[in-house]
């Protein structure tokens, strides 16, 4: 059963206040992430290998942690306290970006962030499942991830303000990061988190064997895509390749996550009204569309095109994936169900971005999206095979 305060509404005051710290946690993500392969390129030199390298590091190290924390969430019954602390570490750490001067000072900073973005997310998530009521919980997922992607559309934004219309330099930017990070921190100061009495601390059992062998399943089919969805950091890097100036590519990067922030919402009601799995689907298409079409085609404007629609993966994947991980776990261990779901996707995106990495470098861009769109077909058999179709009404864990 979903908490006593908020049976009356999914609309809670901790589900706003959790997707506010989404908005201006992923603005300070996302004023340092599309100019950052830039960055390592052009300002210190790096190749596509160790773009790929640094941020399949970076994403899988968030991801890992996520898992960890996640199931110390669920030992110590507590979400608000860890993801304090990894809201705090990931708002000091970015700014350590500037002061890089060769690629593996970046790859440093950029770990310690992810560090502390890994140790948060699990527990956020946890905490916007227990805040809005089950049948609504995907709803919930997609206020959060509106914010999540708003965030990502205006960071962007600032950051092509910063550089066109201030000149300001790189690396002043990674240090004004620290702004909306500290203002993430803040907001869930403020989120109300009821502590859990001995008797429940006592009945969470840590085993993976309480994990449904649903549970299983979905991670199986999810882990066979994400085996081929590497960085976005090559599609950022191939927008500029086709033609698009710096600032244009960051726009460009920018209706991206605005296209993710509009369908969020939508996406998590619907997946609310007619079962995840579909919707998972859909999503899947998209990415094949997307990645196909950045595979055959070097047109600065279709390019641009595709990868603005390709929000639409982005906002279904993220909001719709993660509530399928919530129902499909007990709620006492959703913070690690949750957690772990996430490590899977990073660990299989990791060697998704170093694969990529090889091929960008040694068999040229093409074979880059090639590789992934196959894996997306691949997924999407393996959803259709091995993760049975979701009754709203029954596969809710509580």
């Amino acid at each position: 059963m979903p908490d006593a305060r908020t049976r009356s509404s999914w609309l809670s005051r901790d589900v706003i206040l959790l997707s506010l710290c989404s908005l201006f946690g992923d603005i300070s993500t996302e004023m340092l992430y599309p100019i950052l392969p830039i960055f390592l390129t052009g300002v210190l030199g790096a190749s596509g290998s160790v773009v790929g390298l640094v941020d399949g590091i970076a994403q899988a190290t968030q991801d890992i942690v996520q898992g960890l924390s996640g199931s110390l969430s669920d030992r110590m019954q507590r979400r608000k306290p860890i993801a304090l602390a990894g809201y705090l570490v990931s708002a000091i750490s970015k700014p350590l970006t500037g002061l890089a001067v060769t690629w593996p000072m970046v790859l440093g900073a950029r770990f310690l962030d992810r560090i502390g973005a890994g140790t948060r997310s699990a527990p956020r998530d946890a905490l916007i499942a227990a805040a809005a009521p089950e049948e609504h919980r995907g709803k919930a997922f997609g206020l959060e991830g509106i914010g999540d992607n708003l965030g990502a559309f205006l960071g962007p934004l600032i950051a092509v303000l910063l550089l066109g219309a201030f000149r300001l330099d790189m690396r002043v930017i990674f240090y004004l990061t620290v702004i909306p990070g500290l203002l993430a921190f803040v907001m869930v100061l403020f989120v109300r988190e009821e502590r859990a009495d001995f008797a429940a601390k006592a009945k969470v059992d840590m085993s993976f064997g309480r994990f449904s062998r649903a549970y299983w399943k979905y991670l199986l089919a999810t882990g066979l895509f994400c085996i081929g969805n590497s960085s976005n950091a090559f599609l950022i890097l191939e927008t500029q390749a086709a033609g698009a100036s710096v600032e244009n590519t960051v726009l460009v990067y920018a209706g991206f996550n605005f296209v993710a922030a509009l369908i969020s919402y939508p996406t998590g009601f619907l997946s609310d009204r007619f079962g995840r799995r579909n919707l998972l689907l859909a999503a899947l298409a998209v990415f094949f569309v997307a990645y196909g079409g950045f595979a055959l085609t070097a047109n600065v404007w279709i390019v641009a095109i595709l990868f603005v629609c390709y929000g639409a993966y982005q906002g279904t994947f993220r909001t719709v994936g993660k509530a399928f991980a919530a129902d499909l776990v007990p709620r006492e261990l959703r913070a690690g169900g949750i957690g772990w779901y996430n490590s899977l996707v990073g660990l299989t995106q990791l060697l998704a971005s170093l694969i990529a990495g090889l091929l960008w470098d040694h068999l040229g861009h093409q074979a880059v999206f090639l590789y992934g769109a196959i894996f997306a077909v691949v997924g999407a058999l393996a959803i259709l095979i091995v993760v049975p179709s979701d009754n709203p009404k029954s596969t809710r864990s509580d």
